[in-house]
């Protein structure tokens, strides 16, 4: 199981493209995992004849363990990746040859290292101090598939920097590194303080801190959605599993997105002061504008829906407020103004809830702009947004009108500084002109961290949100 660049100590393997007798080229995607970000591909990185798939779907696995062995050798027999895949004494002579010249098997984008030739036995040691997983006897040649075993004696092992070659840790004790596990910390991006260059528990509680600042770009921060978050009606929510007949409780492990969600969510909703405001509003105007648009000949084929006006409505008044784009700088003490828009939409995926975010929205024309909306929620659909998609967002739209709901108090995205909450768009009755008449009505709610946005401040960028959206001629008038 390679480490796929985020820091990340696990992931689930959701589904086996291959099964043992299967031939594989350099490249081929043999499995999918989910890690707490996102699912994600992996390509094998050998030629050769699957030999046996080590672990099931839905297990979850450890960086540096090996889940699958290819045939490699021209007699059919396993081939070592490199020398860093320690095999215990029995294994075949074939092990013992040197790792061939040329390109290296790499997984996912690193290079590998040069080291002897040679394979040596080795100390076995506690998979909590080397991050990897020891073999142990050689599994017989027909090993059933997608069974948990240990690697056979000669099977190429990944280790946890994806690839066979070993490289230096960071020194830390078994409970520092379950802690740093559990708080989605790297290891290897905290400054240690400790005797002789090792992790301490202060040091990662305080890589912990310094995560929750809004600049700071840690793995278990950075791409967590909003806990009172939605999405388009497209994306598909999570479904509980089936409960046995006559079961009064069922229990759901919480893992992968999940899992940092809550984290994440925890962190934001102890770190930064909530205030949530609200305004009910006349859409009636931005709906008819709505269905013009979908008639316009200039935007055929792109999808034009509330959401898109809504989002625009949201950059117009920030531009208009730019002191609400904004983060707070624990470590400085400092509020740091961000001259650009990475505008994050809520979306409920199979996996749990994400928030994938268009960079540099503000730039973007409306037709710009519904396309990358489109492209968000399809990606996020097929469950396939990279962990570079959720990060870096500045302020989020939650669009939990999608469920029949009013209105909520939503917590804010780690690292940003406002997140905006969308009720239904429903007939009611409303006083237009002097006249009490069906109108279309929603409410908004925002919520936003009041060290960076203050209540006069907060109050002036809802408005205009709701300006903008009861005169939909501010589009142009405001742009």
């Amino acid at each position: 199981m390679p480490d796929v660049g985020e820091g990340l100590t696990e992931a689930e393997i959701l589904k086996w493209y291959v099964q043992p007798g299967d031939t594989v080229t350099d490249g081929q995607v043999v499995c999918e995992v989910e890690t707490a970000k996102a699912a994600v591909e992996l390509p094998i990185p050998f030629d050769g004849t699957v030999h046996a798939l080590l672990f099931e779907e839905g297990t979850t696995v450890d960086v540096g363990q090996v889940i699958i062995s290819v045939q490699t050798g021209p007699g059919g027999e396993p081939e070592p990746a490199a020398p860093a895949a320690e095999a215990p004494a029995a294994a075949p002579e074939a092990a013992e040859e040197p790792a061939p010249e040329g390109r290296q098997p790499v997984l996912v984008g690193y290079g590998v290292s040069q080291s002897s030739t040679k394979r040596r036995p080795r100390k076995a040691a506690p998979a909590a101090q080397n991050g990897t997983a020891a073999p142990a006897a050689a599994a017989p040649a027909a090993a059933p598939a997608a069974v948990p075993a240990p690697a056979p004696a000669a099977a190429p092992a990944l280790n946890g920097s994806g690839h066979a070659g070993g490289g230096e840790r960071p020194l830390a004790k078994p409970p520092v590194r379950k802690l740093a596990k559990d708080l989605g910390i790297d290891l290897a991006s905290v400054v240690p303080t400790g005797e002789g260059g090792v992790v301490t528990r202060e040091d990662v509680h305080a890589a912990a801190a310094a995560a929750l600042a809004p600049q700071a770009a840690a793995p278990a921060a950075a791409p967590a959605p909003s806990a009172a978050s939605a999405a388009p009606a497209a994306v598909p929510a999570q479904a509980a599993p089936a409960a046995e007949p006559g079961a009064r409780e069922t229990r759901i492990p919480v893992k992968g997105v999940r899992k940092v969600t809550a984290q994440a969510m925890v962190g934001s909703a102890f770190t930064a002061p909530h205030v949530t405001e609200f305004i009910t509003l006349d859409v009636t105007r931005t709906m008819k504008l709505v269905q013009e648009l979908k008639a316009d000949p200039d935007l055929a084929g792109l999808r034009i829906n509330p959401l898109l006006l809504i989002a625009k409505a949201v950059l117009i008044a920030v531009r208009r407020n730019p002191d609400v784009n904004a983060s707070w700088d624990e470590a400085a003490q400092e509020i740091v103004l961000k001259h650009y828009v990475n505008l994050g939409i809520a979306a409920a995926t199979p996996r749990g809830l994400i928030v994938p975010n268009i960079k540099d929205a503000h730039a973007k024309t409306l037709p710009e702009l519904s396309e990358a909306l489109s492209a968000l929620v399809a990606t996020a659909r097929d469950g396939k947004t990279s962990p570079a998609d959720m990060q870096g967002g500045t302020l989020t739209i939650t669009n939990v009108g999608v469920f029949g709901v009013d209105t909520g108090t939503p917590i804010l995205n780690p690292g940003e500084s406002a997140i905006l909450a969308v009720g239904a768009i429903k007939l009611q009755p409303w006083v237009h002109k002097g006249k009490v008449k069906p109108r279309h009505v929603t409410t908004l709610a925002l919520s936003f961290d009041h060290r960076l946005i203050d209540g006069e401040l907060g109050s002036k960028f809802l408005a205009d949100i709701a300006a903008v959206l009861e005169q939909p001629r501010r589009l142009v008038t405001w742009s």
